[in-house]
């Protein structure tokens, strides 16, 4: 089996120092830089590297990331945004200890806040390479990798574990910056219903999927909550607000909120170490007991103590597989597709985006950024009532 790195690249005089080396990396990937090179017997020349290295079997973790830091610095080094955003999105496959580890140099996105956190003037502003404002719900692509993996899909985090501020992408604000749910004319916080603490997992959203408030599933009866697909990522660590990550599609499960539709996508970081051992919905249970029960549990219960009824569920609750829930990405991409075609009315959901060819509400980069000015720079967030520690008993 060929496993191999590419570098793709054009490095200029700028990437080099004067001893010959690459700017931007340690002595252990210049040295790691040459071995894969004479490995693949290509010559390298100051100014110019093309190279395409074979990997050896069993490399170490710490190799895979240096390969990843190699071409991270000679794409930035070198290629214009345009052409790096398509460049970057190709994978890396190496074997380790007879199991595959597929690592994505991905899109650089940035964040750009707004007004005061946990304010109703708070907005999250996502920019792409470029630095222009970007639409998480439009521009953001669904797959990493379409072409070879789509069991692997971006996630945007709008809500970091163990936190409680009701984040999400606002559909109605023009580029859809992220911004903190109101209740009752209040930023909306949820509460910490025992033994919980805020969420469980980073939770956030697919873009480039919306459920059709008009589509009824026939497994749910019911129809779409006119929202992107939220997922629930379940490994260690906490992302923070903002970021795009990759994350293996495990399962789902359909959880039915005031009488709609609204899928919860089960998902893992391809990087946590867990990520290989999970492939499917039922290694959820056999390398975390517990956890998918928890996960069930806190979606029934976490509006209660605002005195709502349990959430019900399709399936009487249980979490479908995986190829179950690759379907309803699917679904759920196309019928975004007709959403930003204009096929179907957005209603009240803005679908301006810079980068979907052939939509009807594309707009330029300059407009995108006119998007974030009517909302003050960032100031102080606001404090926090010490209440929200307090734990619910229901």
């Amino acid at each position: 089996m060929a496993l191999y790195v590419r570098y793709v690249a054009s490095i200029g005089p700028a990437l080099w120092n004067g001893h010959g080396k690459l700017r931007g990396l340690s002595v252990d990937d210049y040295q790691f830089h040459h071995a894969l090179v004479e490995r693949a017997q290509v010559p390298v020349k100051s100014g110019n590297l093309y190279a395409c290295a074979s990997l050896i079997p069993y490399l170490s973790m710490q190799r895979v990331r240096t390969a990843n830091r190699l071409v991270t610095v000679a794409l930035g080094a070198c290629v214009k945004s345009a052409a790096r955003s398509v460049l970057v999105n190709r994978p890396i496959t190496c074997l380790l200890k007879r199991h595959i580890y597929t690592s994505r140099l991905t899109m650089s996105y940035k964040t750009e806040e707004r007004g005061c956190p946990y304010t109703t003037d708070y907005r999250m502003f996502i920019k792409g390479p470029d630095d222009n404002v970007v639409s998480p719900f439009h521009d953001i692509p669904l797959y990493p990798d379409p072409d070879n993996d789509k069991s692997i899909c971006n996630m945007i985090v709008e809500i970091p574990r163990w936190s409680n501020a009701k984040m999400e992408i606002c559909k109605e604000d023009p580029m859809n910056p992220i911004k903190q749910d109101v209740k009752k004319g209040k930023p909306r916080f949820v509460k910490n219903v025992f033994p919980h603490h805020g969420y469980i997992w980073n939770y956030g959203a697919i873009p480039q999927t919306y459920e059709d408030p008009n589509d009824e599933n026939p497994d749910t009866g019911c129809k779409g909550d006119s929202d992107p697909l939220d997922v629930c990522e379940i490994g260690y660590k906490v992302h923070p607000r903002g970021t795009v990550i990759q994350v293996k599609i495990l399962g789902t499960v359909a959880m039915i909120d005031e009488g709609e539709t609204d899928w919860k996508i089960l998902a893992i970081d391809v990087n946590d170490p867990l990520a290989e051992k999970l492939n499917d919905v039922d290694d959820i249970e056999r390398e975390m007991p517990g956890f998918l029960k928890a996960t069930v549990e806190w979606l029934r219960i976490y509006k209660k103590p605002d005195g709502k009824p349990d959430n019900n569920f399709a399936f009487n609750g249980e979490a479908k597989n995986k190829e179950y829930a690759l379907k309803v990405v699917e679904d759920c991409n196309e019928q975004w597709k007709k959403l930003i075609a204009k096929i179907v009315d957005c209603g009240s959901i803005e679908c301006m985006n810079t980068t979907v060819g052939g939509s009807p509400y594309q707009i330029s980069s300059e407009e995108a950024n006119k998007c974030k000015e009517k909302y003050p720079e960032l100031g102080e967030a606001e404090k926090l009532d010490p209440e929200l520690n307090k734990w619910y008993y229901v």
